[in-house]
């Protein structure tokens, strides 16, 4: 998935809502950057950086999606560390993350803006 028309608040159309499969991950290119975009089960929509900084590479959308309590993750395909949909967090190593994107769903278009900005942990 590939766009170039940029809507208010730098958001970018990627896909409709029903091309996302349920519990899986989509590649689209937003402002130069490759993001993975997810739908979980409940019809939430996240986005994160797709490249894995643990395997050096771009593999984040092919991760597998879950929840570990309440938290919605998706583990990476390679080595498997999991990563906070909402924040971009990992949840095994808390000294790193991966960029989250603020994402919105308007008349079925997925949106993807901005690199949210989260408080640093620890």
């Amino acid at each position: 998935m590939t766009s170039t028309t940029t809507v208010s608040g730098g958001f970018i159309p990627v896909c409709r809502l029903d091309q996302l499969e349920v519990e899986r991950g989509a590649t689209a290119l937003v402002h130069g950057q490759a993001v993975a975009v997810f739908r979980t089960y409940d019809d939430q929509v996240f986005a994160l950086g797709n490249y894995d900084p643990f395997s050096k590479s771009s593999v984040i959308a092919r991760g597998i999606v879950g929840t570990r309590g309440e938290t919605p993750f998706v583990a990476s395909p390679v080595y498997k560390q999991a990563f906070d949909l909402r924040t971009g967090a990992c949840l095994d190593d808390e000294g790193v993350s991966i960029p989250s994107y603020e994402v919105k769903v308007e008349d079925g278009v997925v949106l993807v803006g901005p690199r949210l900005k989260h408080p640093k942990r620890g």
